[in-house]
């Protein structure tokens, strides 16, 4: 398995992660130019995508969690700008479906996880079933569940489940990185008013995103619990600062870089056969008609 990538913004692997800790906004006072870092580490990404892509011996799993409006679908595609896209695929996981209700709460993203050499990205995850679905537990009735489950023990449960794909995935080859982009309650109502005053961005307001508001603390509790509880050396929580955007993304790049960068990635060096079959096929090529 890799080490995770050393940042100010891990989440520890013992439990003692607090989210009334956890900076909304970079602390660092001197120019930090996370444009030209971000261009910088996006350079590298996409060098390292071409040799996972190549070895074909990890994959990648990228897990982006937040509140509405933390930047989840931009810093998507801030990131991922400029790689390859042959070699990445992108889930964005809303409502589940009758299909995903009639399976136990792994199946929908577990059918979309990346296969070896490939960079997979869920915007939102499993890990819903452990946010948005514990605050409001009512949405536990449509989901089928048997009797036997409690209200008292399922979301240790699910987060031990959670825990132990996630143990199971690295061990065989998956690399999961988790970001929670940490938005703060004010800068979250300016990006709400931002979206009433553009235009072009009315299609992205949706008035129940508000009405969440109303749970934060809930909320903030949920994701405590749920970053303790699955920060570990094999699929680390990051608490990325979220009120700066470009300092988000530039972090979250770069810390995608210092991973991959960490492990043995290497384009697959011919055997002796193959170096014999190329010498053939370069002496046929090297003739007048090339044949």
């Amino acid at each position: 398995m890799f080490k995770p990538a050393d940042s100010d913004y891990l989440v520890p692997f013992d439990g003692s992660f607090r989210v009334a800790d956890a900076p909304s906004h970079p602390t660092m006072k001197e120019k930090w130019r996370p444009k030209k870092r971000l261009k910088n580490a996006i350079m590298r990404l996409d060098e390292l995508q071409r040799v996972l892509w190549a070895s074909d011996r990890h994959a990648l799993l990228l897990i982006f969690q937040g509140m509405d409006s933390a930047g989840k679908d931009s810093t998507i595609r801030a990131v991922m700008r400029g790689i390859n896209p042959a070699g990445c695929q992108v889930y964005s996981f809303k409502k589940p479906s009758e299909m995903d209700l009639d399976h136990d709460f792994l199946w929908r993203t577990s059918r979309s996880l990346p296969e070896r050499g490939r960079i997979g990205i869920f915007n939102r995850s499993q890990y819903e079933e452990v946010l948005i679905v514990r605050v409001h537990p009512e949405i536990l009735t449509r989901q089928k569940l048997p009797e036997t489950i409690k209200l008292e023990t399922i979301w240790d449960e699910r987060l031990e489940s959670i825990r132990d794909q996630e143990l199971h995935l690295a061990r065989n080859g998956t690399v999961i990185l988790k970001f929670w982009l940490n938005l703060s309650r004010e800068e979250q109502r300016n990006r709400f008013l931002a979206r009433l005053d553009e235009p072009t961005k009315h299609w992205k307001f949706n008035a129940a995103d508000v009405e969440a508001r109303k749970h934060w603390d809930a909320y903030m509790h949920a994701y405590g619990a749920a970053l303790n509880a699955t920060s570990r050396p094999w699929a680390p929580w990051y608490a990325i600062p979220a009120d700066s955007k470009p300092y988000m993304r530039a972090r979250v790049a770069e810390i995608i870089v210092d991973t991959l960068s960490g492990i043995d990635l290497s384009y697959p060096r011919p055997s002796d056969e193959d170096r014999e079959g190329f010498a053939a096929v370069r002496a046929k090529l090297s003739r007048p008609d090339g044949q």
